[in-house]
């Protein structure tokens, strides 16, 4: 995800999440890292002892969302199991998501580190420090069913509105392909405006829409007309200089693959587990 816009963005329906908002994640650990210092194991230093700060953009299902009054998803998981090495918890600060390209949340000291199904990009790459790719993502374009829309380059001829996340390298690439498309502040309200018809089709992260599809309801309004494979992988982000703790996430996430905590909580937030999603290489 992610890239500021250079022309016209429309941004509508606001996000349900109030940013600056902390939250409590589903944590493994139930170290309270002891007398609270600020330094955990490994010599990793913390913005708030005895926890590990995550910022976050809600919500980004199956990545992170408040399920049951607790944020949890995929990246929830993998970064519990970062916190579960240094010693201590995690708690989830909800936040723009357009802090994320400038690293603005890190460099001011009210995060550790962000985690929000972000995209590897060198733009990124030189305000912050990405850990090792995580995850493989595609871009789909979801449609209603008989819409007769068959894919992006058919949705182009027909001149049909299309909507995104604003923000993201999903509007950045349909912006490139010539669309203007409505920007959207949360992934939910990409949703709704293609439920109420704002928009006639939307392209998003894939594995969103898998998320979306396992509701009976919107598998039998909606379909997948397009997969775009536009090469993206997702990483975690710190403190451009932090190695310290870049180390230990890169760590946790080895460890992961390697033991098949990876492939059990792929396959319980993501789907059916791709063997190759345990091994990307480096953007």
């Amino acid at each position: 995800m992610n890239t500021l816009s250079g022309r016209r963005t429309r941004v509508l329906a606001a996000t349900t999440a109030t940013a600056g908002l902390l939250l409590v994640a589903a944590c493994t650990s139930s170290d309270d890292g002891g007398s609270g210092s600020k330094t955990a194991a490994g010599g990793v230093e913390l913005v708030k002892g005895g926890q590990l700060t995550t910022c976050t953009h809600l919500p980004y299902p199956p990545f992170q969302s408040e399920i049951d009054g607790k944020v949890q998803g995929f990246d929830v998981s993998l970064i519990d199991l970062v916190a579960k090495d240094l010693g201590v918890k995690q708690e989830i600060l909800d936040t723009p998501f357009e802090n994320f390209k400038t690293g603005a949340f890190l460099n001011s000291g009210s995060c550790d580190l962000a985690a929000a199904g972000m995209t590897i990009t060198e733009e990124r790459k030189k305000n912050v420090d990405f850990s090792d790719p995580y995850f493989d993502a595609t871009q789909a374009l979801l449609v209603a069913k008989g819409s007769g829309i068959s894919s992006l380059a058919d949705a182009k001829a027909k001149k049909v509105q299309l909507g995104a996340q604003a923000q993201t390298t999903g509007e950045d690439y349909v912006k490139g392909q010539g669309f203007d498309p409505v920007s959207f502040e949360s992934s939910d309200a990409v949703l709704n405006g293609l439920r109420s018809g704002q928009v006639k089709a939307v392209v998003i992260d894939y594995p969103v829409v898998q998320g979306w599809l396992k509701n009976k309801a919107n598998a039998d309004a909606f379909q997948v007309a397009d997969n775009i494979n536009t090469g993206e992988q997702y990483g975690f982000t710190v403190k451009k200089g932090n190695a310290k703790l870049l180390a230990a996430v890169n760590k946790a996430l080895s460890d992961a693959k390697a033991d098949g905590t990876y492939k059990k909580l792929y396959e319980k937030w993501i789907g059916p587990y791709d063997e190759s999603a345990a091994s990307p290489s480096a953007s």
